[in-house]
């Protein structure tokens, strides 16, 4: 399997050589060249054209024989990890106009929607069905009927809590009370999901939710994960945590909590487990769903897409640190370790 790194290496130089600048090309073709627009929760204002995500999503376009700058223009838009300014985004994208949105969180997802009811929304990974299905936004997996597809974060409600505390678990056996740090808008309504309150039995594991919804609450977040003595920490899915990664992972070292992150990033940055979907995939798969909807073909007619692929990636400098031996079944099971 390739990995982020070794994707940044294959497709750089290519991608970004491509220019940016379509008027000149547009006016000698006499043609209207589609434009697309995406609201990246957890990435800058303006997008660095360097960053691995931006990479995927170009390269995925290149394969379906688009390229930014020649026979397409792509406006992209970044929040920065704060929900609050995924309205403007939405609504400036909607006032360019463009012909399609991607979106990459729940949040994003919602107010592309919201914004106008009538461009075609591609999901990167947004969310997962029965929210989409809570909110009105697909009547089925088959066939979502509206202006919304893409590839989903997971067909179920979080069935990947309790493979997140088994990992844990697995790790370090001694772990018995779990800080769960999440973050609203992004965290799905429901916690405890039937598959997360049977493995926290199982696992003989309590769960203690901790709320962090401004980068001033993490402070007193923090604290109150002191104050609980708790044994480990799981931090949920949420982009406001990509952009303030590097805090939970010292936090996380200073009290000696093994942890478990929902993407690669954390454990590159130093984080001890991570587990999620492959987003380099993710990216890359939303591109086609464009490719479809640009060639003709209803949002509302294509089958939503559940991740192929997943990653678990364990930082043993960390588990040195930490004074932890992780097991060699573990080891074996891993798509990369970081020594």
């Amino acid at each position: 399997m390739m990995d982020r790194r070794a994707f940044i290496n294959v497709v750089g130089g290519s991608v970004l050589a491509v220019p940016l600048v379509v008027g000149a090309q547009q006016a000698q073709q006499g043609t209207r060249v589609p434009r697309v627009g995406f609201i990246l929760a957890n990435h800058p204002p303006v997008p660095e054209k360097d960053n691995w995500a931006i990479r995927a999503f170009l390269e995925g376009f290149r394969e379906s024989g688009w390229v930014d700058g020649q026979n397409i223009s792509i406006e992209w838009r970044g929040a920065a990890g704060q929900p609050d300014r995924l309205p403007a985004l939405a609504r400036e994208l909607v006032g360019l106009p463009v012909d399609i949105i991607v979106a990459n969180t729940f949040a994003s997802l919602l107010e592309a929607t919201r914004a106008s009811h009538s461009i075609p929304v591609v999901m990167a990974g947004a969310a997962n069905f029965p929210a989409l299905k809570r909110a009105g936004l697909a009547q089925s997996v088959a066939k979502p009927g509206g202006s919304v597809t893409g590839v989903l974060l997971a067909i179920d409600d979080e069935p990947l809590g309790s493979k997140y505390l088994q990992l844990l678990k697995e790790a370090a056996p001694k772990v018995s009370r779990v800080a769960y740090l999440f973050s609203p808008p992004y965290v799905f309504p429901k916690i405890y999901s039937a598959q997360t309150t049977e493995a926290l039995k199982a696992l003989k594991l309590k769960l203690l939710p901790v709320e962090v919804a401004s980068p001033d609450e993490f402070d007193k977040a923090f604290e109150a994960i002191r104050i609980a003595r708790v044994d480990a920490v799981r931090v949920s899915s949420s982009p406001f945590f990509v952009t303030h990664r590097q805090r939970i992972i010292e936090f996380a070292a200073r009290e000696r909590l093994p942890a478990i992150y929902w993407w690669r990033g954390f454990s590159d940055s130093g984080g001890l487990i991570s587990y999620g979907i492959d987003w380099v995939e993710v990216y890359r798969n939303a591109t086609a769903y464009v490719d479809k909807i640009l060639k003709g073909r209803k949002p509302g007619d294509l089958p939503l897409e559940q991740p192929r692929r997943f990653e678990l990636v364990i930082n043993l400098k960390t588990a040195k640190a930490l004074g932890l031996t992780i097991p060699p079944s573990l080891l074996l099971r891993a798509d990369e370790v970081i020594e």
